[in-house]
């Protein structure tokens, strides 16, 4: 499991947000599991994420081994005008560049799609 974001619940505490994957399949674990739709990933990551910059300074948190060539970095980056270093998701993918997105629009929208499916 990779932990990709942490949310403030109704009390007040910080609760993390997993992504496991599990023989091929993924889903978010907080407070519940939600199992995400085949592709998810690759959606999200291919509507938000952008190419990483040349010489882009990130600090390595974890990651996680998606199988088939494909994996998720968990980063922090402090860019120049930043206060606090923010989280990004970094997908990498055999056939094509690295994808990198905020961590907090990741989850967010692959909460969205997992909803979405299980309410169907």
């Amino acid at each position: 499991m990779l932990k990709i974001h942490e949310m403030t619940t109704a009390s007040g505490q910080l609760a993390p947000v997993f992504l496991r994957a599990d023989a091929g399949t993924l889903a978010l674990v907080g407070e519940e599991d939600i199992p995400l739709p085949d592709g998810a990933l690759e959606a999200v990551m291919g509507r938000y994420g952008k190419p990483l910059g040349e010489g882009v300074s990130l600090v390595p948190v974890a990651a996680i081994d998606l199988g088939e060539g494909r994996a998720l970095r968990h980063v922090r980056h402090l860019a120049l005008y930043d206060v606090i270093a923010r989280d990004y998701l970094v997908y990498e993918r055999p056939d094509g560049e690295a994808l990198c997105a905020l961590a907090t629009t990741v989850a967010g929208a692959l909460d969205h799609l997992g909803r979405a499916a299980r309410a169907r």
